[in-house]
């Protein structure tokens, strides 16, 4: 069965393992490129891409600015979803944006 790239993250099973909340987010940089991760700090990380010692990519690029935020089951269901976002064209990344809503930031 092939999954769509678009599908969100699984949020209704019951993890209670884990007690760490992660998500997946997209960033704009000062570049105009967009950036997409995972954390279970999405603030946290969001000032370490702004201070320099995020991701290798943003460095020079910033200010960044957050512009999605979905949260995830664990972080292996993130991990996956970052992977299907990334495989997304950018024209397929903004309509995400747009239809999700930046509210979810």
């Amino acid at each position: 069965m092939k999954r769509s790239g678009t599908a969100p993250c699984s949020l209704h099973r019951d993890d209670t393992n884990n007690n760490q909340k992660w998500s997946v987010y997209i960033l704009l940089c000062a570049d105009k490129t967009l950036y997409t991760g995972i954390s279970n700090d999405v603030p946290r990380r969001v000032a370490d891409h702004q201070s320099g010692v995020g991701a290798r990519y943003t460095r020079g690029r910033s200010p960044v600015r957050l512009l999605y935020q979905e949260p995830c089951l664990d972080k292996s269901s993130a991990l996956k979803r970052e992977y299907a976002i990334k495989r997304l064209s950018r024209g397929e990344k903004i309509k995400l944006i747009k239809v999700k809503g930046s509210k979810n930031a």
